[in-house]
């Protein structure tokens, strides 16, 4: 893993010659050795047709390319930083959110819809993720960010997880997700949970969830 977690907003990342990292502007604290940093202008390691692709979907973050050999601070906007490790999975998660990732790992969007239909847009806006999220697949690690610190939860076949839409901050693995509307009787009378829409998820995975309903 190229990630130390050096506090809960900073990391340290390890770059080597001839392998590439990508960050978000601007998340650069500090770094120590031979390392250079430029704007990236293909989309990470998919290239132009991800590029395109990430402008039309209002995911294009803006990234930097940072290269060479040593060791570099990363953090933003004094957000709770949380490190991924992807084994072969797709990580779905808001362009935004993306503190830095390696260059192994391909870097794509997804239309909301296809996950879960009209329900699915429906998600998306709930969330805040619109109609487009971004994909990261491979071998590798990434670096969220999220308020308040992130836990992970484990769905099973036989276990799914249920999750408030605004505390969503990214999942992995093969999740099928769905909103369901939590408002009933029970609401009406000022006895529910007080959340109208819940987030399931099904399948086995991951769900990556913050202690905040505050988006970035």
């Amino acid at each position: 893993m190229p990630f130390r977690e050096v506090n809960s907003k900073m990391v340290e990342a390890t770059v080597r010659p001839g392998q590439t990292m990508y960050s978000q502007r601007g998340a650069m604290l500090g770094y120590r050795g031979e390392v250079s940093f430029t704007p990236n202008l293909q989309g990470g390691q998919g290239g132009l047709a991800s590029m395109i692709g990430r402008r039309v979907a209002n995911e294009a973050t803006p990234l930097m390319t940072v290269e060479g050999d040593g060791t570099v601070l990363f953090g933003h906007g004094g957000h709770h930083v949380h490190v991924v490790q992807l084994a072969g999975e797709t990580l779905y998660v808001e362009a935004d959110r993306l503190l830095a990732f390696d260059g192994t790992l391909r870097q794509g969007t997804m239309f909301m819809g296809s996950q879960g239909g009209v329900m699915g847009m429906v998600r998306g806006q709930v969330t805040g993720q619109g109609l487009f999220t971004t994909t990261l697949q491979g071998h590798g690690a990434v670096a969220v960010m999220a308020h308040g610190g992130v836990f992970e939860l484990q769905v099973t076949p036989q276990r799914p997880v249920h999750v408030d839409p605004q505390a969503y901050v990214a999942h992995r693995g093969d999740l099928r997700n769905k909103l369901s509307t939590a408002l009933g009787w029970r609401d009406m009378v000022g006895r529910g949970s007080g959340e109208a829409f819940q987030l399931e998820l099904s399948g086995s995975g991951t769900v990556y969830v913050q202690a905040s309903e505050e988006k970035l």
